[in-house]
């Protein structure tokens, strides 16, 4: 496993991580989570990524759980705030939620502090000043080592960094953004005058596009499936095209490539991720100790992606961005 700087900053994360995405709370219980973050930890795995609005909160709860087993150095573990409940003042980046929503994570979690903490997506009622002055003061009181975004476009995340620069605050260090072969424009082309200008590192989430880049949506949905179980999930992907025919016969001709190279299609996914040098962490998430083990075999199929094979992907992607 190979452990990457989080952009400028000093920490150091490994290039593979596990998420607590849909499978928290809703697909695995204590015990199973304790299996499968093991079997990541055991791998090398040091950062695992939560949420507040995860399972509402109860993913945090068994994270909190799990993670008495480790010590706490050994960890990096990180939260994102935006969806904490119904009220009026539960969701958002405004000041109150931002602290509120940070120290009831923290209680669920049974931490002190969380090392990364993330601005689940951008807010358009909040002003990016009142939002970089409270991440500010959360990071300055202990709450959080390190703040970042997610899912924000790149002008509002220079003007966070324009901001902190003028309040002399401390500035984001992270962005989260969906990152796999289907979806790159955001990561190679949009944030890309960030990494030199900010060193905006990346922990970047779905690099198996939830589920299509294993090829088990070749033949249509499955029953008991991801995409069968979570609605809005399937109405998104479908209202992006991702579920079209065009889609599927890529993902059948990756999965050719993936095959020359004795690694599953899902490996080639995650490798083909860690092959972009501005890509801090890839976020993985998994329904058994089984699947992460087969995830983490990734790091080791990076090696094998010289530029012939990577010159073939393209190929078959054909939607580098210009």
């Amino acid at each position: 496993m190979e452990y990457r700087r989080l952009g400028k900053a000093g920490l150091k994360i490994s290039e593979l991580s596990f998420g607590s995405w849909i499978t928290f709370g809703s697909q695995l219980d204590v015990n199973n989570v304790k299996k499968c973050m093991r079997a990541a930890y055991d791998r090398g795995v040091n950062f695992f990524d939560n949420a507040e609005v995860y399972a509402n909160g109860v993913s945090e709860t068994i994270m909190g759980e799990a993670i008495k087993e480790y010590r706490r150095e050994e960890l990096v573990v990180s939260t994102k705030i935006f969806w904490g409940g119904k009220g009026p003042n539960q969701e958002g980046l405004s000041r109150k939620h931002l602290i509120e929503g940070t120290r009831n994570s923290l209680k669920r979690l049974q931490l002190d502090y969380v090392d990364l903490i993330y601005c689940h997506r951008p807010d358009p009622e909040t002003p990016v000043e009142e939002t970089v002055l409270a991440m500010d003061y959360i990071v300055r009181s202990g709450y959080a080592l390190y703040w970042g975004t997610s899912e924000w476009p790149w002008d509002r995340i220079e003007e966070a960094y324009i901001l902190a620069h003028d309040y002399h605050c401390i500035p984001p260090s992270m962005e989260q953004p969906q990152y796999n072969m289907l979806v790159r424009e955001r990561v190679e082309k949009e944030y890309l005058p960030l990494y030199g200008r900010y060193g905006l590192g990346t922990t970047t989430w779905s690099p198996l596009a939830s589920g299509l880049l294993t090829g088990k949506y070749n033949d249509g949905i499955p029953e008991g499936s991801r995409l069968a179980t979570v609605d809005w999930l399937r109405d998104v992907m479908k209202r992006d095209g991702m579920l079209g025919e065009e889609t599927i016969d890529k993902i059948r001709k990756l999965s050719k490539i993936a095959g020359d190279l004795d690694c599953t299609l899902a490996q080639l996914a995650l490798a083909w991720c860690l092959k972009n040098p501005h890509v801090s962490s890839v976020i993985t998430g998994a329904s058994s100790a089984e699947q992460v083990k087969e995830n983490m075999k990734a790091a080791e199929v990076k090696t094998r992606l010289d530029k012939q094979v990577m010159n073939a992907i393209e190929t078959t992607l054909k939607n580098k961005p210009a």
